[in-house]
């Protein structure tokens, strides 16, 4: 016989006697190849085995095995017939003494937590006050009907969006990954958004919650464009689904009463607000009150307005007797002019007089022009004064858009300096005043 005829008839007797056994053993070496396909030796300190597991059987192990496990390998004795070694193709593959559910689970956790698909950052905030809430579960479930139970209980103003898929079984987490995908479709083609969604199902075995272990359906939750509530199972159940999601509830219910706020909660938290509301606007107005009552009793407005009547009253005394004086000096030409009309001759009287009455005619037009040029100009200045102390006025300025700054003891600021950052100021205006916070100060 040539070497590969000897060869196969060792591995068809090999396949025929050890069709189907179970080995006890430690892994070492294990290799995943690029194929798919994972190489590894069984090894139990006295002696080894070479093992290999096909893609097409893997796929169906929950976990990924490593150097140093120990495992309960079921399959069959083969032959690799270019080299003639023989070798163990397994079929399955358990571990020994911890669950392979549980080894994958932390297998998967580890993996996601490194690239950190749980970090609490990415958590997205959950509406306040949803209007339609989507529920990925199956239709025929406890699940779903105890969210319609609470929902329903709780509110009349939130619409449920059922996006039926399996949440047991081989292609579950496939069709959980699915439902996900299509709600987020449905949110970019659609105006009636889905404000969070529900993805659990009830209570079950390890193996019946498995779905929500697998790798896909916490990418795809993270991925997620809505926020995502987990429910799956009981309250002492976790999954893989739980890290990922933006809110844990322990019970599809319990996710339930998070979305829907009770009305009567919302209806008794708006009529506190309004009875705080009110008592605040109440505050402002005897602050307000208060503050106009220290306005009006302020020296500005009520010296003021006096002094402008004093320098009104000097200013006509001031007046008046220049006219008098005026008076008084047209009164005395005109007797100096009567003693020396009296001491000239009657003819030079008769010629002089007519020239003198010209000339006192025409000095008393003089004077009284002067005094009115006079009267004149003391009116001119009072108005000018008048209008510089208008001016000079803080109604007047503040009505001209200039503002009194204060703080909070009440003392007017006119340098920056005497302020500092984060203090409170007060802002007078012409109508109302302004409490402010200084965050910059420049020299």
């Amino acid at each position: 016989m040539t070497v590969s005829e000897l060869n196969e008839q060792v591995k068809n007797a090999l396949e025929k006697s050890f069709a189907s056994v179970w080995i006890e053993a430690e892994i070492v070496n294990f290799t995943a190849a690029n194929s798919g396909h994972w190489y590894f030796t069984l090894h139990d300190g006295d002696s080894q085995l070479r093992a290999a597991c096909y893609v097409r059987n893997n796929l169906r192990i929950r976990f990924e095995p490593f150097d140093g496990l120990q495992v309960r390998v079921r399959g069959k004795l083969s032959v690799y017939q270019p080299k003639g070694e023989y070798q163990m193709l397994v079929e399955s593959l358990q571990p020994v003494g911890e669950g392979a559910l549980k080894v994958a689970f932390e297998q998967v956790k580890a993996k996601l937590a490194r690239e950190g698909l749980f970090d609490e950052e990415l958590k997205r905030e959950l509406p306040f006050f949803p209007k339609r809430v989507g529920v990925v579960t199956s239709p025929n479930g406890a699940a779903f009907h105890d969210v319609l139970n609470v929902l329903s209980r709780r509110t009349r103003t939130v619409n449920v969006v059922l996006i039926p898929t399996r949440v047991q079984g081989e292609t579950a987490g496939e069709e959980i990954e699915a439902a996900i995908k299509l709600a987020n479709l449905h949110n970019r083609i659609s105006d009636e958004k889905i404000d969070v969604l529900i993805v659990g199902r009830g209570g079950g075995s390890s193996e019946d919650l498995w779905a929500f272990n697998e790798e896909r359906v916490a990418r795809t939750i993270r991925a997620s464009g809505i926020p995502i509530i987990s429910a799956v199972g009981h309250e002492t159940d976790f999954t893989i689904a739980d890290f990922a999601s933006d809110r844990r509830a322990p019970t599809p219910s319990a996710a339930a009463e998070i979305v829907a706020e009770s009305e009567d909660g919302i209806h008794n938290f708006l009529l506190q607000k309004r009875q705080d509301l009110y008592q605040l606007i109440g505050y402002k107005l005897l602050a307000s009150r208060s503050d106009l009552q220290k306005l009006a009793l302020s020296s500005v407005f009520t010296e003021l307005p006096q002094r402008v009547k004093d320098w009104r009253y000097e200013i006509e005394d001031a007046t008046e007797r220049l006219r008098a004086a005026a008076d008084e000096r047209v009164k005395k030409n005109g007797q100096r002019l009567e003693k020396l009309v009296n001491r000239i001759s009657p003819l030079q009287l008769a010629s002089k007089l007519n020239e003198k009455k010209t000339r006192l005619a025409i000095l008393r037009e003089k004077q009284i022009a002067a005094i009115n040029n006079i009267s004149d100009a003391k009116n001119s200045r009072l108005k000018i004064e008048m209008a510089s102390l208008d001016a000079l006025s803080p109604l007047s300025v503040l009505s001209r858009g200039f503002s009194i700054v204060e703080t909070e003891a009440g003392a007017i600021l006119r340098d920056a300096a005497d302020v500092k950052a984060n203090e409170d100021v007060k802002i007078r205006l012409a109508r109302g005043k302004i409490k402010a916070k200084v965050t910059l100060i420049e020299k």
